[in-house]
């Protein structure tokens, strides 16, 4: 498994993820159709804006259809014999604090066909040091108490259980488990 910077020639198998039903926001599956118009418009700044360390790539949707500023973040692709998902991380510069419409530091969605494999896990694993590398002191992560699968990913990875709570309605309202993996 690595963990591979978007680019342009590998395009064509997160377009056919895209298409077959995969969506990379585990929250909002309209969100594959929406970046497949994107892409359609322009591949190349498509590809630009999923690496976004200064947070220019304009606002996010939340599963409300509200907006919000877009953190600075970086994207990887989840790449094992071809492309099995992706994994993302975002942050708040000089702190571990992230605003109420952002559910963790991390998320990672990988293709239906490729689950239970360790891909989740080993691409969780291999993002920390990026997330050291912005300077935090841990990450948090939250997954839906209805996903066993994710919260054994993040235990893998040496999460441990904050706390269970309501999320925010423009994430849903849903019952949410938080944890926080220690970086150092």
């Amino acid at each position: 498994m690595e963990l591979l910077k978007p680019q342009l020639d590998l395009l064509p198998e997160y377009i056919d993820a895209l298409k077959q039903g995969w969506s990379p926001d585990n929250l909002r599956a309209e969100a594959a159709q929406e970046q497949l118009i994107k892409i359609e418009a322009d591949p190349h700044a498509f590809v630009s804006s999923l690496d976004d360390p200064l947070a220019k790539a304009g606002p996010v949707i939340l599963p409300d259809g509200s907006q919000v500023e877009r953190l600075p973040s970086i994207r990887r692709w989840i790449w094992d014999r071809g492309f099995c998902g992706h994994i993302s991380l975002r942050w708040q510069k000089g702190t571990e604090a992230l605003p109420v419409t952002c559910s963790g530091h991390i998320g990672y969605s990988v293709l239906t066909a490729r689950r239970g494999e360790g891909l989740a896990t080993a691409a969780l694993k291999a993002i920390l040091p990026e997330a050291k590398a912005q300077g935090l002191r841990y990450v948090e992560i939250t997954a839906s108490p209805e996903n066993p699968a994710s919260i054994r990913v993040i235990e893998k990875a040496d999460g441990v259980l904050l706390k269970t709570y309501i999320a925010e309605p423009a994430l849903g309202g849903h019952e949410t488990c938080l944890f926080r993996i220690s970086l150092s």
